[in-house]
């Protein structure tokens, strides 16, 4: 028999970013579902089927955090508009394992996704945070996003409005011309 110290935990293993594969979405969901009931992390208060997120987000970059073979975060964008001159211009999702949290998962996988971000050809991301999430905010900021400013009374959840900080991040890699 093994000593336990032989044997990786699942906490010790070491995380690895990917592809996000249609087959990662059923522990994405959960992910995302277990961020929707914080009350601060989306507007969202119910996670879609896995056809209409598919939809709803950019092809590439698609990413999940893997350690061994479990999902403990994902990242992906989505349009912020339909209109040709914001094609570079994508909003951001990262969301981390609530067991995992502040394992430095959120930053492996905020730099993948602004690299990833570069090589499809973005110019700017942005982040619409609630200000009570102040980790992401500071996430964000740590990974080049800077603050353009709070937008009040954006938009309600649950009945109660609520702000958000807006963040960007600018490339200094693509349309830099």
């Amino acid at each position: 028999m093994l000593a336990r110290d032989a044997v990786p935990q699942p906490d010790e293993m070491e995380t690895v970013i990917k592809p996000m594969k249609p087959e990662h979405w059923e522990a994405v969901r959960a992910i995302y579902l277990a961020g929707i009931a914080t009350g601060e992390a989306t507007f969202e208060t119910a996670a879609p089927n896995w056809a209409d997120w598919n939809q709803s987000h950019l092809p590439a970059p698609r990413l999940v955090a893997l350690s061994g073979e479990a999902v403990v975060g994902w990242a992906a964008l989505s349009r912020v508009s339909s209109r040709a001159a914001y094609a570079g211009v994508a909003e951001v999702s990262v969301y981390v394992d609530e067991q995992r949290r502040g394992q430095g998962i959120g930053s492996l996988l905020l730099k993948a996704l602004v690299a990833g971000s570069e090589n499809a050809g973005i110019w700017t991301l942005q982040a619409s945070i609630f200000p009570e999430n102040v980790a992401s905010i500071l996430l964000h900021k740590s990974c080049g996003f800077r603050e353009l400013g709070r937008r009040q009374r954006v938009g309600k959840l649950h009945g109660i409005w609520r702000d958000t900080v807006l963040l960007e991040r600018r490339s200094e890699v693509v349309a830099i011309d």
